[in-house]
Formats: C-alpha cells, structure tokens, sequence
C-alpha cells in the first residue's frame, strides 16, 4: 500500500519598479502581454516566480526535505541567485524523486490583479508541469481590492502537492 503526504507551499514578491523593465515570469511562463501593458517583472535574487516558489515549498514540505531557503540559499548569493523559477523546480523534483518520492501532482493557486492569469493559463500549466515532471493544475483570484495584491504592488501563490512512496520506503526512513 502506498503512502501519500500532502505540502503546502507560499510565496509573494512585489512588482519591480516602474521602468525597470524586469521580465515578467510567473508559473514558469514569460507574461509578455502583460510586459507591453507596462507590468513589471517581480522583485526577487531569481526570477522571482512565486508560484513556482510555492511549488518548491510544498514539494520540499511534503518530503519532509526542509524548504526553498535550506535547499537553496536565501539572498544573493544563493544557488538560485539569477535562476529561473523553472530550473529551481526542476532541480527540487529531481531531489524529492532522488529520496524516494513520486509527485503525483501540484496544484497551484495566483493571487493578484496581474497578470491576466486567464489568458495563458493552459500555457502556463504546461511550462510547470513540464519543470515539476508532474501535472500541475493553476487556478487564479484577487483579494477584491484589500491587500498589497488587492492594490496591484505584487503577486503571491498557493501551492499544494501530493506525493507517494511505497510502504517500505516509509518504514525504512523511520
């Protein structure tokens, strides 16, 4: 019998200032459309994808492997530093499988009024899931005005995985 364990994953950053021009990645997906409307890219030491960051979370969360700070680093000097929220999901699926752990999938939650998640939602799926070797479902909302997110300064993301082992390999981590 398989043994399922569930993670929960967030993160938020702030849009970069206006005029600096900061590529606007979000889900593993460039939002160019949103770009040329003026949107700014998010403010962080990577990329700073949040909702590639709340998988890595719930991923590391769910194995019991520690979070994005202890796997990676924190600040600018980290092993992130200047990567892209792809790679950094890549390389945390890889070792969550290298330590005995299938994901079975992530689901993903965007808060904020941009970018309009709706318009390449299935693109934007497709780009995580292909980064996370596993289906990854993206649903969006806004927080109706209240929050730094309800007042557009930035974005922050919800994600859940559910990963499974065999029975054995749970006891022998014991």
């Amino acid at each position: 019998m398989p043994v399922f364990r569930t993670g929960i994953g967030f993160d938020a950053h702030r849009f970069a200032a206006s005029g600096t021009r900061r590529s606007l990645w979000l889900a593993c997906f460039r939002w160019t459309d949103d770009e040329s409307r003026g949107i700014e890219g998010l403010e962080g030491d990577s990329d700073g994808d949040v909702a590639a960051h709340a998988a890595i979370d719930a991923l590391l969360s769910a194995s019991n492997l520690g979070d994005i700070g202890t796997f990676f680093g924190v600040g600018e000097n980290s092993r992130a530093s200047g990567c892209s929220g792809s790679f950094m999901l890549s390389q945390t699926a890889d070792y969550v499988a290298e330590h005995g752990w299938k994901t079975e999938n992530i689901s993903i939650s965007i808060i904020g009024n941009s970018p309009r998640i709706s318009a390449h939602r299935d693109e934007a799926a497709e780009a995580m899931s292909k980064a996370a070797k596993t289906a990854v479902t993206i649903t969006a909302t806004t927080t109706d005005t209240m929050g730094f997110t309800g007042r557009s300064e930035g974005v922050a993301a919800y994600a859940v995985a559910l990963l499974s082992r065999g029975e054995r390999a749970e006891k022998e981590e014991k």
